[in-house]
């Protein structure tokens, strides 16, 4: 039995996309800001709208994503990985040794330089693994983006509970592990995933069931993990034996995905094996967005007519950044993309002082909530909306304009305080913040064409940073101090519920907004849609 795990493999492709889970899983670091910013508040005397703004160095990292999205297409993913684990190392690393005490406290421009490097790692992890496996698996855009996705919901948890479990919840060691544990998996990574193009095989339409069901393998084994990490999280106190076993455990389910690639390998040498010796029919090729299969000769033709070549592409078909940029659908794309993720951060970034201010003592219940229901959201979202686009061409749009809703909800429980507010107010902005991302991914390389989304997904990502600094930075820190009181050491405190009770009323207001764009989008792009569909049908009658 031979052969190899190679990159132009089926085995390689699928092993390429079982370590791409390993680094989403811990590509979600910056969003777990809340887990040690009550350290650095105290240690450096900073008020909320201070803390706030550090909090938004560290999304305005994300920002110089755009240098990810540019060199997508120029080297291959293991280079990408090599610097996003860099920066990790450095960023979280300097962090670690201000939090530990090994250094004293730098002035607040260098922790805002720490912060954002930590923040900007992520953007070059999440663009390797993002574009690489979206076009490996191109034919699934919304399960592979909802799997990814769903599993940088998952880390902030994973961290979190490894923390909780290991080391009591210490600071200083959870920044440690956010330094160390993504470098070694990104350099585990760097081995094993590369682009391979798609095959012509006469198995073609085998192929796509047998990647659906491999799918909905990995999606299985994912929610067992949401599940078990939920478990631990409302189990709560945990004696040291139960938690070291709950870490072995934690790790072994994680590793379990691999038992994929291993199967196929197993499965294309037996196949190997049997058949007799013939011409090699799968033969590279570049899929257009909406026809997946066409004739090399029409690649000829297009050269002759120049004057098509001036024409503005429509959506869906492949565009430029610049002709991305100059239709209204990006635009309303990108501002309703704002309205969700930019609310969601802020929640993110203030849960610890938000838990404060209600009166619990403990908030990592909360960011572990956000973490694993957005964790559903985005894994549920991205097989959902594609299940509906080949069964009835329901546009993305769609189930944006749903969580926006549901999010406004969210935020509108929370304004009111009642007792367990904050428990359902967490579920919910977790499940609509996950269904945002896992919706948004897809959509752009629909509507925009994959040639060049490395850089387009990084350009729509800018509304971290962005939301970031209008929702946390400005409405959340300002709103926070002027009815907060001054500590002796400097650092702002305010306890009751009317500390958020305006922002949540103000950021329910923008989800309103966005729900609005998400509709007019849906509208406009249902002629797309609908193209998918015909195309996938006619792809499913042919013999």
């Amino acid at each position: 039995m031979g052969g190899s795990i190679g990159p132009g493999t089926t085995a390689g492709r699928w092993l390429g996309l079982v370590t791409a889970v390993w680094v989403q899983c811990i590509s979600g670091n910056n969003y777990t800001f809340s887990n040690y910013s009550d350290a650095i508040k105290s240690l450096m005397g900073l008020s909320q709208l201070q803390l706030n703004n550090l909090s938004v160095a560290k999304d305005v990292g994300k920002a110089f994503g755009l240098l990810a999205g540019f060199a997508s297409d120029r080297v291959p993913p293991s280079i990408l990985l090599l610097i996003g684990s860099v920066m990790g190392l450095i960023g979280y690393g300097a962090q670690w040794l201000v939090v530990r005490e090994t250094i004293a406290p730098p002035p607040y421009w260098q922790m805002c330089v720490y912060l954002c490097l930590g923040g900007n790692s992520s953007t070059w992890m999440n663009t390797a693994v993002l574009v690489t496996c979206i076009r490996n698996f191109r034919r699934n855009r919304g399960p592979v983006s909802g799997l990814l996705k769903s599993f940088i919901g998952l880390s902030t948890a994973v961290f979190t509970d490894l923390c909780s479990a290991l080391f009591a919840d210490d600071p200083a060691k959870f920044l440690l592990m956010l330094a160390i544990i993504p470098f070694a998996v990104c350099c585990t990574a760097m081995l094993f995933l590369r682009e391979s193009p798609p095959s012509v095989s006469p198995a073609a339409k085998e192929d796509d069931e047998t990647e659906t069901k491999y799918f909905n393998v990995i999606n299985a084994l994912a929610v067992v993990v949401a599940v078990y990490l939920l478990s631990f999280d409302i189990t709560g106190e945990h004696g040291k034996v139960l938690s070291r076993a709950f870490s072995i455990g934690l790790i072994i389910l994680l590793a379990l995905p691999v038992v994929i690639p291993i199967h196929i390998w197993f499965k294309e040498s037996r196949s190997k094996a049997n058949r007799a010796p013939e011409l090699d029919l799968e033969v590279p090729i570049e899929e257009p967005l909406l026809i997946e299969e066409k004739e090399k000769e029409t690649e000829k033709a297009v050269t002759i007519l120049e004057s098509e070549e001036k024409r503005r592409p429509s959506i869906g078909e492949e565009h430029t950044i610049y002709e991305a940029m100059i239709t209204v659908d990006f635009w309303i794309l990108f501002v309703s993309f704002l309205c969700g993720v930019g609310t969601g951060l802020a929640v993110m970034n203030n849960m610890a002082q938000m838990g404060l201010a209600m009166g619990y003592a403990d908030v990592s219940i909360f960011i572990s909530l956000i973490s694993i229901w957005g964790f559903f959201g985005r894994i549920a979202s991205g097989s959902i909306s594609e299940y509906f686009i080949k069964k009835s061409a329901t546009p993305r749009a769609i189930w944006n304009a749903a969580s926006q809703i549901l999010m406004a909800v969210g935020y509108i429980i929370m304004a009111v305080a009642l007792p367990g507010s904050l428990y359902i107010g967490s579920i919910i902005v977790g499940i609509c913040y996950g269904v945002r991302l896992s919706i948004t991914v897809p959509m752009a390389s629909e509507l925009f064409g994959l040639k060049y989304y490395g850089l387009i997904y990084n350009i729509i990502i800018l509304n971290l940073p962005l939301g970031s600094f209008l929702f946390s930075g400005l409405l959340a820190g300002y709103l926070y101090d002027a009815q907060a009181t001054k500590s002796e050491t400097g650092a702002s405190t305010c306890i009751g519920p009317d500390c958020y009770a305006l922002v949540f009323v103000i950021m329910a207001i923008a989800c309103a907004i966005g729900f609005t764009l998400d509709a007019i989008l849906a509208l406009r792009t249902r002629k797309l849609y609908l193209n998918i569909h015909s195309n996938n049908k006619l792809k499913r009658s042919l013999p």
